[in-house]
């Protein structure tokens, strides 16, 4: 399993949308409470539901992990794990997968410049409010300090993200080949 993680806009979806297109590793569809953005779909892009809905789940035990950005929920649930999957996290996300102590589970941090990140958020139709909002609440929340032990960093403004998820597919196979 391939986890991605990073803050807003570092290209984390883009990467997971390619390694689908490109390599048929499958986005794990986590769970949220937030809006469902311009373009997003229910079920491919994210599981959208309520927060009443979402904190039933809390209480069945449905979730590998979850937590709460940007007062919504989000959450990755126990039936979406397997090998040739992609699953975008937060830091605390990361030390779940990271305590499940797998050989199959690579971490990749992904980097972007604020102005890279800021770029993007307004390509995606994110308000200037949002946008300013979220560059500064990531750099707590995605903070170096937030990190222990990431597998791989990757400078997204330093490589297209075409490139970036070729070089994760790669490092993946290599790893999969490895524990075979």
């Amino acid at each position: 399993m391939i986890v991605l993680t990073g803050a807003s806009a570092s290209g984390k979806t883009e990467v997971a949308k390619l390694l689908n297109l490109k390599y048929n590793i499958k986005k794990v569809v986590t769970h949220t409470t937030r809006q469902i953005r311009l373009g997003e779909k229910d079920g491919v892009d994210y599981h959208f539901v309520s927060k009443q809905e979402f904190q039933a789940m809390i209480k069945e035990n449905k979730f590998v992990e979850w937590m709460i950005y940007n007062d919504n929920y989000y959450g990755t649930s126990k039936d979406e794990i397997a090998d040739d999957k992609a699953v975008i996290v937060d830091p605390n996300g990361v030390q779940v997968f990271q305590n499940l102590k797998s050989k199959s589970i690579i971490v990749f941090r992904l980097l972007a410049s604020d102005t890279t990140r800021f770029n993007r958020m307004l390509v995606r139709g994110d308000t200037l409010e949002i946008i300013k909002k979220r560059i500064e609440s990531d750099k707590t929340c995605f903070s170096d300090e937030k990190y222990n032990n990431i597998q791989y960093t990757i400078d997204t403004d330093k490589y297209t993200i075409e490139e970036v998820t070729d070089k994760i597919f790669e490092i993946y196979t290599k790893s999969i080949h490895q524990r075979a």
